[in-house]
């Protein structure tokens, strides 16, 4: 009998996992699997766990929020052969879920997760750490992790919005350098993000058609300054767009990597999580390098 290894995190968004668990190993189980259980202890624990077990199991399905799934795929990027990943999304926005074609209700997200087809999609590396669909710095990518968690199960992804707009009048513009695949892009940037997902905090930002998890490029999207209310409504439409806008603020790159240069510290978040504040960041996409269940 071939061997899962199930990572759950019981306080990730709502709780809703809670009530739903002994259905969710059932549906594992049914598909002929082994089931090896390990809640999370706390930050880092899903990372730490998946690093040292992952020889033991071929599949490692993971239950929680999008953090979740980061720190899992963080652990199993540190080996040289990884078993396959299933998430079963349960946490406040759930993005990168939204890439794939997942059913509704969580038994049969379980069901999928055990039983669905695993395909090869692209990881980013940022520095020595890792992201699997979004590095971000600027304007309100703090959010996600300032919030307050019973902010986020009162309110759900609107908890993000509402925590941003509190922002809105001490946005910082940062000069960058910042090479990539088709050259050099500089200027003072106030947000930037290097993506692989069509939802970022909750809305859905590229097109579907415009993302392949497996194709080895990133979508990147930087954002220079807005001086005027009429130039922030242009880069506000140009970004739920994922395009350039008619002003030139809004850079828009598919590229395999970059590098990003900055004269004081940049904060970073990856995945939704705090990345840290270099001055130089190296990110490179790492080109079909794990492997995630997806629905039909």
């Amino acid at each position: 009998m071939k061997k899962l290894l199930f990572i759950y995190n019981i306080h990730a968004g709502k709780g809703q996992l809670k009530s739903k668990l002994p259905a969710v190993l059932e549906a594992l189980t049914q598909a002929g699997w082994d089931v090896t259980i390990h809640p999370t202890q706390g930050p880092g624990d899903a990372t730490a766990t998946a690093l040292a077990r992952a020889g033991e199991f071929e599949r490692i399905v993971c239950a929680g929020g999008d953090g979740t799934l980061h720190e899992v795929a963080a652990g199993l990027m540190a080996l040289p052969r990884r078993p396959e990943v299933g998430y079963i999304p349960a946490g406040t926005t759930n993005d990168f879920s939204k890439n794939l074609s997942l059913p509704r209700g969580m038994e049969a997200v379980a069901r999928t997760a055990a039983a669905g087809v695993p395909r090869p999609v692209d990881i980013g590396r940022f520095n020595d750490r890792y992201f699997i669909y979004v590095a971000a710095f600027g304007a309100f990518t703090d959010v996600s992790y300032n919030t307050p968690q019973p902010f986020k199960n009162l309110f759900g992804h609107l908890a993000y919005v509402l925590e941003g707009a509190t922002r809105l009048s001490s946005i910082q513009a940062y000069p960058l350098r910042v090479e990539h695949d088709g050259g050099v892009e500089e200027g003072d940037f106030c947000y930037g993000m290097v993506s692989n997902t069509i939802s970022v905090g909750g809305f859905r930002g590229a097109p579907a058609e415009a993302v392949k998890l497996d194709d080895g490029l990133f979508e990147c999207i930087l954002v220079r300054l807005p001086q005027t209310p009429a130039q922030l409504q242009a880069v506000i439409r140009a970004l739920l767009q994922m395009a350039p806008d008619e002003n030139g603020l809004v850079v828009s790159l598919h590229t395999s990597h970059l590098h990003i240069t900055c004269p004081e510290a940049l904060p970073w978040t990856l995945d939704g999580e705090y990345g840290g504040a270099p001055r130089t960041a190296e990110i490179q996409n790492c080109r079909q390098a794990l492997s995630i269940v997806y629905g039909e």
